[in-house]
């Protein structure tokens, strides 16, 4: 099981940290070789230095709501190689919290650009390198904010109520180039970015930040917190052979969430 992505070539958007570099981890310790890009030059500076086979792990640094920036993030992966197995289209922000009407509109804008036009922009050039590679996967990451509403939070579960839209529509036109796509639905995972939803949710409601993390574990049946390689996992298991029929579906990481109020 361990060299289950051996040989296998993987672009991960936004992946120097969190969810994506936990994932790229993930995916390099089972034989794949592993192209990220991110806007953050600190946290890419210290991926440059982790001390992984430098063979298997290629930063780049790019603006993924920036369609120039991503082209030229494909130019640079093109020289090193003409096709791929998988795309993860990890990148996403978390927006801002509050009621619709006392949300701005460049707010709403700008995570709408993040967490779905980015995804096209990487998707777009991609699909032609797995066509070349006469199959692959593509992978989405949405949220259960994608399934469920998510008071407070209207742009973001917008966006990732599109990416699952998004999902449905790729993995239908490319299915039969042996194209797979499918999406992850993260629930509320342990982490910095969580750690910030969970400051501002506390901030906008007046309350403690203890007093909403204790309501947001308490959302699901399992009653936990999901970790950055919970996700990882899954991804490598859906670029695997072992999910070669498996496309076009919505896969919940998340202990069961029962509701997102």
């Amino acid at each position: 099981m361990s060299n289950i992505l051996k040989n296998k070539k993987i672009i991960i958007s936004a992946a120097a940290s969190g969810i994506g570099w936990a994932t790229a981890k993930i995916c390099i310790s089972k034989g794949a070789t592993v192209f990220i890009s991110d806007i953050d030059k600190k946290n890419l500076n210290k991926v440059k230095k982790h001390p992984l086979n430098k063979k298997k792990l290629f930063a780049y640094e790019c603006d993924a709501s920036n369609e120039n920036d991503v082209k030229n993030l494909f130019k640079q992966i093109l020289r090193k190689t003409k096709k791929i197995d998988a795309l993860i289209n990890n990148v996403g922000i978390t927006g801002p919290t509050g009621t619709i009407e006392k949300l701005k509109s460049k707010d709403w804008e700008q995570t709408l650009k993040v967490n779905v036009i980015s995804h096209f922009y990487f998707s777009k050039l991609a699909i032609p390198m797995l066509k070349k590679n006469k199959g692959g996967t593509i992978i989405n990451l949405s949220s259960t904010a994608g399934i469920f509403g998510f008071p407070l939070r209207s742009p973001y579960a917008a966006s990732k109520w599109a990416v699952v839209g998004m999902t449905k529509t790729m993995a239908m036109e490319l299915g039969k180039f042996k194209i797979r796509v499918n999406a992850i639905c993260p629930g509320t995972i342990k982490g910095d970015r969580m750690g910030r939803v969970i400051r501002d949710k506390a901030k906008f409601l007046k309350v403690s930040k203890k007093e909403v993390e204790k309501e947001f574990i308490s959302m699901t049946s399992m009653n936990n917190w999901i970790y950055e390689e919970d996700i990882g996992k899954m991804c490598s298991f859906l670029i695997s052979d072992d999910a070669a029929k498996i496309s076009g579906q919505i896969v919940s990481v998340d202990g069961n969430t029962i509701r997102m109020h």
